[in-house]
This record gives structure tokens, sequence and C-alpha cells, in this order.
């Protein structure tokens, strides 16, 4: 196969790509972003302690994680026909896709807004701040450039997904290295598929860490400690303080004036 050949095909291929990938990243910011703060606001310690509704949530979360993602897109195969109408194509692949992905970014929300200082929190309680005070006030804000990360890592981790969607009909990349790649031996196809995967994901693990670290709030060299000289009293210059000098028994004495001799 030439390359004029495999062009529109690659084309074609990487929109349907980026089109599942940004519609299921963005629904599962969206849903995992409130779910993994509800998951601290209700833990032991939370602003909202509820142990019920916090193992519910919890054990709801564990279980769509522990499922593996070609499992879970027949077991969605009703309610994905139900959403779009269809179970073949990109339109139908975003459904299992971002529910794949919302328990995924929850618990990464979880783990990044857990890194907060509590003291900062209880700050803001003491001063009369409300539940959704502290979310948006600190704990968002404060966790942000780990949050930038997470999402960051849910992308990365759905575009391998949508590869795996094309196996069943789904479009993408996924599908036309499988049709092409395996079922027509087109080995050359396949491995041009597999370096634009890689290109994508590198592009994108950079602008992501890039972000984080803009938006990071650590900074290492403002936390060295600096050297502070002293400095003259207020109405005195520095000629005016007595120099020290140190005899030869190591003791420090203070210069005498000019034309002044020390008497034993």
């Amino acid at each position: 196969m030439t390359w004029s050949e495999m062009q529109p095909l690659l084309e074609q291929a990487c929109l349907e790509t980026l089109w599942m990938v940004g519609w299921s990243a963005a629904i599962a910011i969206v849903g995992g972003l409130p779910l993994g703060v509800l998951l601290v606001l209700t833990d032991r310690g939370g602003v909202l302690p509820n142990v019920v509704v916090n193992k519910v949530v919890g054990q709801v979360v564990n279980i769509a994680r522990s499922m593996p993602f070609i499992i879970l897109m027949v077991a969605l195969i009703s309610f994905t026909r139900m959403i779009v109408g269809t179970t073949i194509g990109p339109a139908a692949a975003i459904v299992p896709l971002a529910i794949g992905a919302i328990p995924f970014y929850a618990r990464l929300v979880e783990t990044a807004v857990r890194e907060v200082d509590g003291g900062l929190v209880e700050a803001v309680q003491s001063m009369g701040g409300s539940t959704w005070t502290v979310v948006r006030k600190v704990l968002l804000p404060e966790s942000l450039p780990s949050l930038i990360s997470s999402a960051t890592t849910t992308i990365v981790a759905l575009i391998g997904y949508s590869a795996m969607a094309g196996t069943v009909g789904a479009g993408g990349l996924g599908d036309l290295a499988v049709r092409y790649g395996y079922q027509r031996f087109e080995t050359q196809l396949m491995w041009v598929t597999v370096a634009i995967l890689a290109v994508v994901i590198s592009l994108i693990q950079f602008a992501g860490d890039a972000a984080a670290r803009v938006l990071s709030h650590r900074n290492p060299a403002s936390a060295a400690p600096r050297l502070v000289l002293p400095r003259p009293r207020t109405g005195e210059s520095a000629e005016a303080q007595p120099a020290e000098t140190t005899d030869a028994t190591g003791s420090a004495e203070p210069n005498e004036p000019a034309g002044l001799t020390k008497t034993p």
C-alpha cells in the first residue's frame, strides 16, 4: 500500500479517534470531578462526614474500575443503543468510554484533593465559610496542578481504550490497525498507526505536564532559605559601628581609636 492510499485512511482514523477521546474525556472530567470531591467530603474527618454515602459511592467506583473495558462495552450495548441509537461507530464508542473513565478519574481526583493541607480548610471554616466555599476557594484551587495531571493521565488511558474499541467496530486508529494491519497483512500501515499514537500521547503528556507546572503553587526556589545580614541601627552608619579584632588568645576586642595606646 502506497502513502497516497494510506493518507486518507489515516486522516479519517485520526479525526475519529480525537473525536471519541475528546468527548469522552470531557464527560469523564465533568462526571468524575464532583464524584471524587464527594468521596473526600464524606470521608471520616471530612467536611461532610457520612459513612454510608462514602461506602456506597466508593464501592460503585471500585466495581466500575475493576471491570475490563471490553466487557464493559459488551455489557453496555443496550444502554448505548438507547442513548445514541446504534452500537457501531465513534458515537457509540463515546458511551462506554465515558462511563469507564468517570470512576477512573474520580479516584485520581480523590487522591489529588486529599493532598490539600487540612489547616487551610479549618481556617476557612473558622471564618464561617460554607462547604461550597471550602470546595471552591481551597480544595479545587490548591489541588489544581494535580487535577491537571490526573486529567492528562485519563486522556492517555482513553486513547488506549479507543484503540481497543476499534476492534469491535468503533472506528479510529485501532480499527484501522486491526482491519488493515492484522487482517490484510499491511504491516507498514500498522506501524505507521502505532507511531501516530505514540506521537499523540507524547504531545498530550507534554502539554499536561507543562500546564501543571505553570499552575503549580509550589516553587522550590522560593522555599530555599536566604542569608539575611544584620543592618545598622537607625541613626548610625556602618562606619560608626566599632569593628572587632581578635587578639592572640582568640577573644574579640573593639579597635582602639587612632593615637591612643593601651597600657598594661
